[in-house]
């Protein structure tokens, strides 16, 4: 009883010293509220600090042609480029345009999925922000249907 108090003690006081030496990962730093609280894909650029997004073969979105349930859409987003710290998934039409934001570094594979809630049928942006300020995208159009039957 004594080694399972002793080991739980110790834990938080690791716990404590990494939080107070920032390597204990905190969501809040990687969190842009203006960026997730923007309406359009323009806005969302503007909330990063980079011009409008310009397309490009070396992003990647994957998605379906037609999604079933607009609740849970299955999104991707990846790219082969170096020197890019942020992909971005939007969603046009929906209330807030940016649904998922991932920091990525040349360490890791840049290749995510996600799924989002989409109301309607919309076009769904896979955006790269690169570390000197360039924003690329690709787009994928994405129809909602009820019984994803329609067309």
């Amino acid at each position: 009883m004594n080694n399972r108090r002793e080991t739980l003690k110790q834990g938080m006081t690791l716990a404590g010293l990494l939080a107070s030496t920032g390597l204990f990962p905190q969501f809040a730093w990687a969190y842009n509220k203006t960026a997730f609280d923007a309406k359009s894909v323009a806005d969302v650029a503007k909330a990063f600090g980079v011009s409008a997004p310009v397309a490009s073969k070396d992003v990647t979105i994957t998605g379906p042609d037609i999604a079933e349930n607009g609740a849970v859409v299955p999104l991707g987003v990846s790219t082969s480029m170096a020197g890019v710290k942020h992909l971005l998934i939007l969603v046009e039409k929906n209330p807030s345009a940016l649904v998922a934001m991932f920091n990525v570094s040349d360490a890791v594979e840049s290749s995510f999925s996600t799924r989002a809630k989409m109301g309607q049928s919309s076009d769904v942006y896979a955006v790269a922000i690169t570390s000197d300020g360039k924003a690329l995208f690709a787009k994928k159009e994405v129809k909602v249907t009820l019984g994803g039957c329609g067309g």
